[in-house]
């Protein structure tokens, strides 16, 4: 019988980075995800890695670039305004192609805002990291198990695409604790990476890692090749889970924290009669399309919940090709949605349902 630790959200991240084979962690503090700095400041001496405190989040995102260029599994983390500073350092890691894992435990904004939670960085993670034409590839967890899991699962979706991966959760879960197994994720074999600068012993030419392109057109084709490993990524890593979707008439969407509020609430209604699912999103980019496409042809309307002002609720539209109403339910600014919010805006869409 697997043994269990209570853990904090952020703690949890910090030690599926560990298990992920990740010795080098390089961040600033900043509320509500301190403790993950906390956490690999203690365990990295004991493991021989690196921890260290950059003088700034800029700093600190460049050493990713730098640690990654050498080929190891290297990481950062923060919190919503420090994440937005490292939106250079994330263009360049994407214009390198380079692998790294980065994390953002939401705060209210914009500005400093405040520090309760937060999902309204849905649109910097999954459209506007930074400049020029890329992706990130963003994981969005409900648990804190899933922090752990998706934490170590991160650095292997980095390896295998040369992308970054972004988790994105919000302060609930960096500071909730539950029960976790560590022993879900055993480290696999040692990625070889023979474009990583190691030094070339006079075996083989220098690799060079750059992002500057002087002809432009050498530059769009770099770009139209990263594209078509995007494309790969869009049709063999987008990640859902339904709950209750094959007979529902009306269909949640949600991810993270608001999912679990979203699941309780469903749960009600289906006692009530009325026949609801919810559809909780795991990746934000890939966005997971088709799914949401195929549920709209029986549908009859959907619930966007999250703690934004409609972030998400743009991309179900997308997805669905607006062909059903889609209906926002949504707080922001650090508010988290009611149980009770949630059940009004569902019967809100079942009297639409009926009339």
């Amino acid at each position: 019988m697997a043994s269990k630790v209570l853990m904090k959200g952020n703690e949890a991240i910090a030690e599926g980075a560990l298990l992920a084979g990740c010795r080098h962690y390089f961040g600033y503090p900043i509320t509500p995800q301190s403790e993950i700095a906390a956490y690999m400041a203690k365990r990295m001496p004991k493991l021989k890695g690196t921890f260290l405190q950059a003088e700034s989040e800029v700093a600190a995102i460049n050493m990713v670039i730098g640690a990654s260029a050498a080929g190891v599994r290297a990481m950062t983390s923060s919190s919503s305004p420090g994440f937005a500073l490292k939106s250079e350092g994330l263009s360049y890691l994407a214009g390198c192609d380079l692998p790294a894992v980065v994390v953002n435990i939401q705060r209210g904004g914009p500005g400093l805002g405040g520090i309760q939670p937060s999902q309204a960085d849905y649109y910097h993670a999954t459209k506007s990291a930074g400049h020029g034409d890329f992706h990130m590839l963003v994981l969005a967890p409900n648990s804190v198990q899933e922090m752990l899991d998706y934490a170590f699962d991160a650095f292997d979706l980095a390896d295998k695409y040369r992308i970054t991966v972004a988790l994105l959760a919000d302060g609930t879960l960096g500071q909730m604790m539950e029960p976790v197994d560590t022993t879900t994720k055993v480290q696999g074999p040692p990625v070889v990476k023979p474009w990583a600068l190691t030094g070339t012993e006079e075996k083989r030419k220098p690799n060079l890692i750059s992002s500057l392109y002087l002809m432009p057109e050498e530059l769009e084709a770099t770009v139209f090749e990263r594209y078509e490993r995007y494309k790969v990524i869009e049709e063999k890593e987008p990640r859902y889970e339904g709950y209750l979707t094959d007979d529902a008439d009306i269909v949640v969407v949600a991810y993270g924290a608001t999912s679990r509020i979203a699941q309780n609430a469903i749960d009600i209604m289906r006692k009530e009669g009325v026949k609801v699912g919810l559809l909780r999103l795991i990746t934000l980019w890939p966005f997971p399309k088709k799914p949401l496409y195929d549920l709209a042809q029986k549908a009859s309307s959907f619930v966007a919940a999250e703690l934004s002002m409609g972030q998400m609720a743009d991309d179900v539209e997308l997805a669905i090709r607006c062909q059903k109403p889609v209906l926002k339910c949504y707080r922001t600014g650090g508010v988290i949605i009611t149980p009770e919010e949630l059940l009004q805006k569902i019967r809100e869409a079942a009297s639409i349902q009926t009339s």
